[in-house]
């Protein structure tokens, strides 16, 4: 499900249609871009049809993601797509239904009208039931779960009272009627609570000039002195980064994370000690004794079965690339999925490369990691047909995958 949104530019007030994915907004009047950035969740109010009423707005949690879950000896995956109600309040729906992707949003701002009432749920609680939803045709004990290029977000629905009856503010239908001599609705409003939205620069903390992304990407780069940056806190942090030069021309870059950390519950200290416990097919080199453990992720959004696929068999293989830092005139394949959610996927990346699942999955729940360094990491492939090659370890992708993934 696709939701269209639409905001005023922060520099010349026109209006500006995006998706909820998006998160560098360029205006199409004053060319001005920027970077849009919450502390906690994207908030959005469905438009009402009510004028001049007292607006009350309830909310609904908005998951969409991939929920990936180790249960009995197989590890399981299926892209989710919910809203669920945030309150427990009689005569209120259960979901939005179609309403998010047939209506363009607005976000909500602090000078929004109306009231809100409070999200009294736990939003982890209406995820996992997304995600218990998901195991329902499986069976055996569930070891772990997990939730990979997930989009959050609130929506509210419109309502307001009239003659002891709450009505639908989007269709000016009554949905319930209110208790007599209660005040059930005023003692779960928010009065102007003042959420924020951010708009950051997109310039260059070290150099000023201007940083490129496209409109879903969460890591933004500069062709001026090679840096590469992500939001936090509501300003760019820097991320360490690198490309791995081409052995060809008109290479596309993908990226990937690298995330470098320790293993805690099992025996693993190196990539050797990796390669025993998985039992995979390798002489074991005697320098692996020594090297430290690497996962890698995709740091795109893609089909869970890819996802998984490529997190493997990148790690597995190893590869020792030759990096740099130039990226001016390279095509550079946007980073949708940010490292936080990357290390979500070291334990899957862990039990889908072992062969032997009984060994690993039983041990999920007390397996940790201790993250010491990660790096984006961009490789060059070629395109021939419909598939992408990569030029060193030779995986492929189907450019349908990627076209794909950037709609999860």
């Amino acid at each position: 499900m696709e939701i269209q949104v639409e905001h005023e530019c922060p520099q010349c007030g026109a209006p500006i249609q995006f998706e909820e994915t998006d998160r560098l907004l360029r205006c199409p009047y004053c060319d001005v871009q920027n970077f849009l950035f919450v502390r906690d969740y994207f908030r959005y109010v469905l438009p009402h049809k009510a004028p001049g009423r007292e607006i009350i707005y309830a909310p609904y949690l908005r998951f969409k993601g991939s929920v990936y879950y180790c249960q009995g000896m197989n590890i399981n995956y299926r892209v989710v797509d919910i809203t669920n109600t945030g309150l427990f309040f009689k005569g209120i729906p259960d979901s939005l239904g179609l309403r998010p992707q047939a209506m363009k949003m607005k976000f909500v701002e602090p000078d929004t009208e109306g009231s809100f009432l409070r999200f009294t749920l736990q939003a982890k609680d209406i995820i996992a039931r997304a995600g218990r939803f998901s195991e329902e045709s499986s069976c055996g004990t569930l070891y772990h779960r997990a939730y990979i290029g997930e989009t959050l977000s609130i929506i509210y629905l419109p309502l307001y009272e009239e003659k002891g009856r709450l009505f639908d503010a989007v269709l000016n239908r009554p949905i319930a009627n209110l208790s007599k001599g209660g005040d059930t609705i005023g003692s779960a409003v928010n009065k102007n609570p003042r959420w924020m939205l951010s708009f950051i620069p997109t310039l260059c903390p070290v150099c000023g000039w201007n940083l490129k992304g496209e409109r879903d990407s969460v890591i933004l780069t500069c062709d001026n002195c090679y840096t590469a940056w992500e939001a936090h806190g509501g300003k760019f942090e820097q991320v360490r980064f690198f490309l791995v030069p081409a052995q060809g021309k008109n290479s596309i870059y993908l990226p990937f994370w690298k995330i470098s950390a320790g293993i805690k519950g099992i025996e693993i200290n190196s990539f050797a000690d990796f390669i025993r416990f998985t039992n995979q097919p390798k002489a074991i080199k005697k320098e692996w004794e020594t090297m430290g453990m690497s996962f890698w992720s995709p740091a795109f959004k893609i089909r869970p079965k890819i996802f998984l696929n490529l997190s493997k068999r990148l790690t597995i293989t190893r590869e020792q690339f030759h990096t740099e830092k130039t990226i001016k005139g390279k095509c550079l394949y946007p980073v949708t999925l940010p490292q936080a959610e990357a290390v979500q996927g070291m334990k899957l990346t862990l039990a889908g490369s072992t062969l032997n699942k009984k060994t690993i999955l039983p041990l999920m729940p007390r397996i940790g990691f201790e993250i010491k360094k990660t790096t984006l990491v961009y490789l060059p492939f070629q395109e021939t047909g419909q598939e992408m090659i990569q030029e060193h370890t030779k995986i492929t992708i189907n450019k349908n995958s990627l076209a794909f993934g950037r709609k999860l």
